[in-house]
C-alpha cells in the first residue's frame, strides 16, 4: 500500500521490553529495518534481545548531573530512565523510537526529548499526547466533535460537598477514582480515603466522578491516522472481559454491535469524526462506554498509544489511575488479513522524518483510504475470518485473585500450526518471569467464520498451549470461553465479578521440612546429573499403586518432624495415599490410616503430623501420591524429580502458597488399607547389607580397621541430606584406620584418590567422615569408597527404601554379603510388591506366613576381597597393570596403572571405553570414565557380575598394549577467560570475612599456586596455565563439570583444596585441586584454588548453538581446551582436531630436562607451604575453639546456674539435631506462640523452635543442659525452661 519508504536509511529504538517489543523488531526485520533493543539483566536472554540488530543494556542507576553521584533504580525503574534511553540512541544513531505500549508511551516528556534530539517518535503529536492524557481536557475534546461523554464532574473534585452536589443532581451510583458509591452516604465516607490514594499514587489529591453503569459494554474502534485531517478505522473490538480493569478476553467484530443494527456504524463515525478534529497521527484507540439496556454509548478516553488499554473502573473510567496497557492490535489485524498496523506506524513515522513535520501518508495514498480496510475485512469474511477472538495469557493465579505468578517457565509449547491461529508471544522454556514487569506472556488468537466456530477454536488452542511452571490463567480463559454467559455474547465488564471456576489443583499451606516431587526412575543420564527420584521408592512405589497410579508416576516426598507438619488443600475431590514414616493423618480433622487409600474431598484440607515422643524413632520420610499424578510438572532430562535446581516444581521444594495442577484425581469411593502384615516397619537401628569395594581391601584401611569399620554401629549425623548420609562413630576409638599416610598424588590427606567413578549408594570415605552417596550425589570425586550397598537395600530397579528412612540419631551396621545374595534380595523386594500390587486389585487376606519380610537382619557378615581380577603384570611397565574392582552388584571399577597422571594411561582408557560402546553388550548402562579409572554401570537381572567381568576382560585385552601410535577424533574449544577476575576476588573475600580468614591459599590463590609450584609470582602462575591446551579426562561430579590437565607437563600446577571449602563460587569459575583442574557449572560451594573465569559449560535449558535441551552441557572427554584471556566474555570457538598420542610422547621427550626442572621445584614449594597451611589450620581450629568455648561457657554459666533450680515448664527438641541459633535469653518473657526461641539445623535445614501456647506469659529462666550454639541434642533434651 502506498510507496515504500526508505527503511535502509534509517535504525529503529524500541523503547521498551517483552511481547511488544519483539512484536515491532519481527516487523522491522520483515521490512529491512534495522533495530536497538534495550535491557535489563533480567531480559538479558529474553528473545526481544537476541531477535535485534544490537542490544545495549540499560544502567541500573540514576547520575544526578550536579554532583555527578550514582543512584541505583529498580529493573521497572531503569525502563523509565529517559536520559539513560536519549544517550542510547545518540550512541547507536537511532532515527526512530516506538515506546510500545506502558513505560513511555504516552509520557510528552520523553516524545518531545525524542524530537529534540533530531529523531522521530512513532506516535501523534505532542499536543495530542498531552491533550489526550488529561481526562477532562479529553472529554472537552469530546464533546466539542459532538460525542457524548459519561456524565460526571466537569474537572476534579476536591471536596466532599461539591462531590454530594455532583451526586445529588444526578440520582445515579457513581464511580469515584477506583470506588464505587451507591448512596450518598457511601459517597461522604469514602471521599477522604479516595483523595488520600490518590495524592500517594499521583500527587495530586483531586478525584473525577462519573456515573456508574452496573450493566455495560466495553467497545472501542481502531482508527489510523496521518496528521492531516484524514482519518481511517479498522472496524470495532469488545472488550467486556476484565479483571483488575485490564483485558482478558476480547473479540472482533464486537457482539453486541452485531445484535443492533447500525450501532457500529454509529461508534466508527463518531471516533473518526473525533479524530478528524484534532488531526490525528498514528495510530489509535477511541474507547467507548455502551448502555446495555438502551445502547448509548459514551466517550471513554482515546489511547494514543500502539493499540493499548487504560484501566476501566468496572463500567465507568477514572481519571488519575494507575496506567497498565496491553497491546490490542492482533484482533483487528485478524480480520483484516495482511493489514500490519506496526509496519503502519513505521511507514507513517518515516513519511514524517522526510517531511520534517507531522504529517505521514499523503490524503490519496492507499493506506488513508477506508475502502482499503473494507476491501480487507470483505476477504475476510470470504475467506472464512469473519470473527476473530484474542486471549491474554498472564503469569497469574486467577484462582488467588489474580496474584502475580513470577518463577520460572519450566517448558513452553504454545501449540500452532492452524491456519487461523495466530500467537503472539516473547516466552521460551526456561525464562524468567520476573516480578519486575507486567505479567502478560502470551496472546491467542483464533479466527473463525462465525462466533461460534471461533469460540471453539480459541477453546481448542488453549487446550493446545502448555505453559508448565507457575500458575498462569490458561485454564481460566477455557473455563471463561466455555461458559454459557460468554458464549451466548452476554459478558459485561462487571462479568468475572461474578464468574467462578473451579482449578483441579491442590495448594500447599505448610510444606513441612522438605515437600519435593519425585518419579520412578529418576534421571539414568549420568555425567554427575544427579539421579534423583524418592529415597524410599518402596513406599513411594506403595502409595502410587493404592491409588491407582503406575508405580512410577510422580508423587511428594515429605520429612515430617514433631512440631513441624505439613498440609494441603485439595480444590477438589482427589484419591491419595500417605505412605513412610509413621505420621498421623488428618482430612478435614479426622483421622485416616496410612498405607491406605483415602478420599480428601472438595476444598478439604490434608494435614500429615509426627508425634512429639521422645523417643529415638526409626523412618524419616513420607509420600503423598495423589490419583493422576501432576502433569503440569514438566519432565526434565527424563524425570519429574527435583534436584538441585532442577525438574519438579520450579527446581525446589515446595512452599506455602505454591499450587500445583492435579490429573484425573476423581474418586470412586472404593477405599483400601494394606494388611498389617505386608507394611513395612521402620526401626531406630538398622543392618544395611553391603558389598565390599571398590577400596575395601589393605592398601587403604589395615585389616583391624576394616573389621572395626564392619562392627561399627554408626550413628545417623543431622547433617545428613539427599546428597548424602553422614555417619558419626560412636567414640573416637572408632575413626578409621588408615593402612597409608597420604594419598600421593591425589591428595594429602589418606582418604584422597585421583579422582574416579562413584557406584550409587557407594559409602564415601571423606576424610574420616563416612558418608552414604544417595540420590543427589556426585557420581565421581577423589575419595576412597570402602563398600557399597546393596540394591535391595537402596531399591528395587533402582529403587531405594532403607537409606530413604534412615533418620538422625538412628544407628546402622554395615553387613557385607555376596552378589548371589544381593541378587537373591532384590527378588524379594519385587515379590513385596506384587503382593501389595495383587491385594489392591482384588483384596484379599492375607497370610502372615506369606508375607515378605523386609527388614531382614539375620544374614552373618561375609568378608570378600572387592578384587574381581588382576590383569596380567608386564615387568617395568606399571601402565599397563589393570584391575577390576566390585563396585556394588550393578558396577565394576576398572582401574588402569597405579595412582599416577598419566596422559597415556587416560589414552588406554578412552580405547577401553570406545570399544565397550562399539560393542554395547547386553546389560551394560553407562560408562564413567576419569583420570585413571572408568565406572562401568550395569544392570544385575540382565547380566551377572561374572560375565559382565568377562566382557570387561575381553575388552581391555582388545586395546593395544602400546598407545603411542593412537589417534582420536575431538573437538578444540577455545574459552575466553579472564583471569584472576573480579568474581573469584570477591568469592574469596566472602570466604576470608565469613569462613576463615587465614590459610596458605588467602588472600590470593593465584599466589599461592606461585609458592606452591616454586614460580616466580602471579605473573608466572597465569602465563603458564594459559600456555598449554587442557585436556578434559573426565565430565561428571555435578551436572557435566569437565575435569581437565594442561597437555604440557610444564604448566601442570598442583594446589590443595581450600579447608573448609568456599560457601560460594560463581558459575564459570576455573580453579585446581591437586593436579586437576575443574571449570564450575553453577554457582556452587567449593574448594578448588581459583585462577579465573570463564563461560560455564552447563546451560540448564540447552540455550546455545552449541547446547541442546537434551544434551545441556559442552564438553566430553578428550575435549581440547584452549583458554584465550580477554578482559571480557567475546566468543566460544569449536574447531575439529586429531589428538594424536604419538606426537604427544615427542613433545614429552623434548622438554623432558625442563620438566624434571620445574617438578624439582613444585615439590619444593609445595612441601613449604603444606608446613606452613597445617601451622595456619591449627591456629584457626584453635581460635575457632576459643570463641566457641567462650561463648559456650557465657551460655552454658547461665545455664548451670539453673540446672538444679525447678523450672514450671519446658521445651524439648523433637529429632536428633545441632543448635544453629539461641534466640532467647534469660528473663525474656514469652509474648506469642510463635516466638522462635531456637533454631536447630538438620539435614541442612533450619528448624524454629517455637515456644507454644503452653508457656505465653512466662518467663525464660535458663537453657538445657550443655545446650549452646552448636551443641548437639537428642529427641527429649530441653533446650529451654521457664517460670
Amino acid at each position: 500500500m502506498g510507496t515504500a519508504p526508505n527503511y535502509d536509511a534509517h535504525i529503529l529504538l524500541i523503547a521498551n521490553r517483552g511481547e511488544i517489543a519483539l512484536r515491532i523488531i519481527l516487523t522491522a526485520r520483515k521490512l529491512g529495518l534495522r533495530t536497538i533493543a534495550i535491557y535489563t539483566p533480567s531480559d538479558a536472554l529474553s528473545p526481544h534481545v537476541s531477535s535485534a540488530s544490537l542490544a545495549v543494556p540499560l544502567p541500573l542507576h540514576t547520575t544526578d548531573p550536579t554532583t555527578c553521584s550514582a543512584t541505583p533504580v529498580s529493573e521497572a525503574s531503569a525502563y523509565l530512565n529517559i536520559d539513560a534511553i536519549i544517550a542510547i540512541c545518540k550512541a547507536h544513531a537511532a532515527t526512530l523510537v516506538h515506546p510500545g505500549y506502558g513505560f513511555l508511551s504516552e509520557n510528552a516528556d520523553f516524545a518531545s526529548r525524542v524530537l529534540a534530539a533530531g529523531m522521530t517518535f512513532l506516535g501523534p503529536s505532542l499536543s495530542i499526547i498531552r491533550a489526550m492524557g488529561s481526562k477532562h481536557e479529553a472529554r472537552l475534546v469530546a464533546l466539542a466533535a459532538g460525542l457524548q461523554v459519561v456524565p460526571g464532574s466537569e474537572g476534579l473534585v476536591g471536596h466532599v460537598d461539591e462531590a454530594v452536589r455532583v451526586a445529588r443532581g444526578s440520582g445515579w451510583g457513581w464511580g469515584m477514582g477506583m470506588v464505587v458509591c451507591r448512596d450518598e452516604g457511601e459517597l461522604m465516607s469514602r471521599f477522604d480515603d479516595a483523595k488520600r490514594r490518590a495524592k500517594a499514587l499521583f500527587g495530586d489529591g483531586g478525584v473525577f466522578l462519573e456515573r456508574y453503569y452496573e450493566a455495560a459494554r466495553h467497545v472501542e474502534v481502531q482508527v489510523f491516522g496521518n496528521g492531516r485531517g484524514d482519518v481511517v478505522h479498522m472496524r470495532q473490538r469488545e472488550c467486556n472481559v476484565q479483571r483488575r480493569h485490564q483485558k482478558v478476553i476480547e473479540e472482533s467484530p464486537s457482539p453486541f454491535c452485531e445484535a443492533h443494527p447500525g450501532l457500529r456504524e454509529r461508534m466508527c463515525d463518531a471516533a473518526v469524526r473525533l479524530c478528524r478534529g484534532i488531526q490525528y497521527g498514528s495510530a489509535g484507540t477511541v474507547e467507548f462506554l455502551v448502555d446495555e439496556n438502551t445502547t448509548d454509548f459514551f466517550f471513554l478516553e482515546m489511547n494514543t498509544r500502539i493499540q493499548v488499554y487504560r484501566f476501566l473502573s468496572q463500567s465507568c473510567t477514572p481519571t488519575l489511575t494507575i496506567l497498565v496497557f496491553q497491546v490490542e492490535h492482533p484482533v483487528t489485524e485478524a480480520i483484516h488479513p495482511t493489514l500490519d498496523i506496526v509496519h503502519l506506524m513505521i511507514a507513517q513515522g518515516i513519511h514524517e522524518a522526510s517531511s520534517n513535520s507531522t504529517h505521514g501518508f499523503a490524503p490519496d495514498s492507499s493506506e488513508m483510504q477506508q475502502a482499503t480496510y473494507d476491501a480487507l475485512h470483505e476477504g475476510a469474511v470470504r475467506g472464512g475470518r469473519a470473527w476473530a477472538v484474542e486471549g491474554r495469557v498472564y503469569a497469574e493465579n486467577p484462582w488467588e485473585g489474580f496474584v502475580p505468578a513470577p518463577g520460572v517457565l519450566q517448558f513452553v509449547d504454545l501449540g500452532g500450526g492452524h491456519e487461523w491461529l495466530r500467537i503472539d508471544s516473547w516466552i521460551e522454556t526456561g525464562m524468567v518471569v520476573t516480578p519486575h514487569f507486567d505479567p502478560l506472556l502470551a496472546k491467542i488468537i483464533v479466527t473463525g467464520n462465525s462466533r461460534d466456530e471461533a469460540i471453539s477454536r480459541f477453546i481448542l488452542a488453549l487446550d493446545e498451549c502448555r505453559i508448565l511452571g507457575p500458575p498462569q490463567n490458561v485454564r481460566y480463559l477455557q473455563a471463561i470461553a466455555d461458559s454459557k454467559i460468554f458464549r451466548a455474547g452476554k459478558a459485561t465488564t462487571r462479568f468475572l465479578d461474578t464468574f467462578s471456576a473451579r482449578p483441579n489443583a491442590f495448594k500447599v499451606l505448610s510444606p513441612g521440612i522438605e515437600s519435593t516431587i519425585q518419579d520412578l526412575p529418576g534421571r539414568t543420564l549420568g555425567l554427575g546429573i544427579p539421579r534423583s527420584g524418592p529415597m524410599d521408592d518402596l513406599a513411594f512405589a506403595a502409595a502410587n499403586i493404592l491409588v491407582g497410579n503406575p508405580s512410577t508416576t510422580e508423587g511428594l516426598e515429605i520429612a515430617v518432624i514433631a512440631g513441624v507438619g505439613c498440609s494441603f488443600r485439595f480444590y477438589v475431590p482427589a484419591v491419595v495415599a500417605v505412605t513412610g514414616k509413621e505420621v498421623g493423618v488428618k482430612v478435614n480433622g479426622g483421622a485416616c490410616p496410612m498405607w491406605s487409600r483415602v478420599i480428601v474431598p472438595q476444598d478439604g484440607e490434608l494435614r500429615l503430623e509426627a508425634g512429639l515422643g521422645g523417643e529415638v524413632a526409626g523412618g524419616l520420610r513420607v509420600y503423598v501420591c495423589v490419583r493422576g499424578g501432576f502433569p503440569d510438572v514438566p519432565v526434565y532430562l527424563g524425570s519429574k524429580s527435583t534436584s538441585m535446581g532442577l525438574g519438579g516444581y520450579q527446581g525446589r521444594a515446595l512452599l506455602s502458597g505454591d499450587q500445583i495442577a492435579l490429573g484425573d484425581c476423581v474418586p470412586d469411593n472404593i477405599l483400601y488399607t494394606l494388611p498389617k502384615a505386608l507394611i513395612p516397619l521402620y526401626p531406630s537401628h538398622w543392618v544395611v547389607y553391603v558389598l565390599p569395594g571398590p577400596h575395601d581391601d589393605e592398601e587403604y584401611l589395615t585389616a583391624a580397621g576394616i573389621r572395626q569399620f564392619y562392627s561399627t554401629h554408626w550413628r545417623i549425623s543431622p547433617s545428613s541430606n539427599r546428597l548424602g548420609i553422614r555417619l558419626e562413630s560412636p567414640t573416637l576409638a572408632d575413626k578409621i584406620e588408615w593402612a597409608r599416610t597420604s594419598g600421593g598424588e591425589g591428595g594429602s590427606h589418606p582418604s584422597n584418590i585421583l579422582d574416579n567413578g562413584y557406584a550409587r549408594g557407594t559409602v564415601n570415605l571423606n576424610g574420616d567422615t563416612p558418608v552414604i552417596l544417595t540420590k543427589e550425589g556426585p557420581d565421581m570425586g577423589g575419595y576412597v569408597c570402602l563398600c557399597t550397598v546393596a540394591t535391595a537395600e537402596m531399591r528395587v530397579s533402582s529403587k531405594v527404601w532403607k537409606l530413604g528412612q534412615l533418620a538422625p540419631g538412628n544407628t546402622v551396621q554395615f553387613r557385607r554379603i555376596t552378589w548371589n545374595d544381593a541378587l537373591h534380595r532384590i527378588s524379594v523386594h519385587y515379590k513385596w510388591l506384587q503382593d501389595v500390587e495383587g491385594t489392591c486389585s482384588s483384596p484379599q487376606p492375607l497370610q502372615e506366613s506369606s508375607a515378605v519380610n523386609l527388614l531382614d537382619a539375620y544374614a552373618a557378615d561375609m568378608p570378600q576381597s572387592p578384587i574381581l581380577h588382576v590383569g596380567p603384570a608386564t615387568e617395568g611397565r606399571d601402565d599397563l597393570q589393570v584391575m577390576f574392582r566390585q563396585a556394588g552388584d550393578s558396577a565394576i571399577l576398572v582401574e588402569f596403572g597405579n595412582m599416577h597422571l598419566d596422559i597415556f594411561v587416560r589414552a588406554r582408557i578412552h580405547a577401553f571405553q570406545a570399544f565397550v560402546q562399539e560393542i554395547q553388550t547386553s546389560g551394560g548402562t553407562l560408562l564413567c570414565p576419569c583420570i585413571r579409572s572408568i565406572m562401568c554401570h550395569y544392570n544385575p537381572l540382565r547380566i551377572s557380575q561374572n560375565d559382565f567381568l568377562k566382557f570387561l576382560i575381553q575388552a581391555e585385552s582388545s586395546i593395544p598394549k602400546e598407545v603411542h601410535n593412537l589417534q582420536f577424533p575431538g573437538r578444540r574449544i577455545t574459552f575466553p577467560i579472564v583471569l584472576d577476575d573480579r568474581w573469584n576476588k570477591e568469592a574469596l573475600q566472602r570466604y576470608m570475612a565469613t569462613t576463615r580468614d587465614k590459610a596458605v591459599y588467602l588472600p590470593s590463590n593465584v599466589e599461592y599456586l606461585a609458592r606452591n609450584n616454586g614460580l616466580s609470582g602471579a605473573e608466572e602462575v597465569l602465563e603458564r596455565l594459559i600456555a598449554s591446551d587442557w585436556l578434559v579426562l573426565g565430565v561428571g561430579f555435578y551436572l557435566a563439570c569437565p575435569f581437565l590437565i594442561p597437555i604440557d607437563p610444564r604448566s601442570r600446577l598442583i594446589g590443595q583444596k581450600m579447608n573448609p571449602s568456599r560457601t560460594f563460587t560463581p558459575r564459570g569459575a576455573i580453579g585446581i585441586a591437586g593436579p586437576v583442574a575443574a571449570i564450575y557449572p553453577i554457582d556452587s560451594p567449593g574448594g578448588y584454588q581459583l585462577f579465573g573465569r570463564t563461560l560455564p559449560t552447563w546451560q540448564t535449558w540447552g540455550k546455545g548453538k552449541d547446547f541442546l535441551p537434551t544434551k545441556p552441557w559442552l564438553l566430553e572427554a578428550f575435549d581440547q581446551v584452549c583458554l584465550a584471556p580477554v578482559t571480557e566474555t567475546e566468543f566460544l570457538k569449536i574447531e575439529p582436531t586429531i589428538i594424536s598420542m604419538e606426537k604427544h610422547s615427542q613433545f614429552l621427550q623434548a622438554i623432558a630436562e625442563e620438566v624434571k626442572d620445574f617438578r624439582e621445584r613444585e615439590l619444593e614449594g609445595s612441601c613449604n607451604e603444606e608446613i606452613k597451611q597445617r601451622i595456619l589450620l591449627q591456629e584457626w581450629k584453635d581460635s575457632k575453639l576459643a570463641s566457641n568455648t567462650g561463648h559456650a561457657l557465657a551460655v552454658e554459666g547461665k545455664s548451670n546456674m539453673i540446672a538444679n533450680v525447678e523450672y514450671s515448664a519446658s521445651v524439648t527438641a523433637s529429632l536428633f539435631a545441632t543448635v544453629w541459633k539461641v534466640n532467647c535469653f534469660p528473663g525474656y518473657k514469652i509474648q506469642t506462640a510463635g516466638d522462635v526461641l531456637m533454631i536447630l539445623e538438620a539435614m541442612k535445614t533450619e528448624i524454629p523452635v517455637t515456644a507454644g501456647d503452653e508457656v505465653i506469659g512466662m518467663t525464660v529462666l535458663g537453657y538445657g543442659k550443655g545446650v549452646k550454639e552448636g551443641a548437639s541434642v537428642r529427641p527429649g533434651d530441653v533446650l529451654v525452661t521457664f517460670r
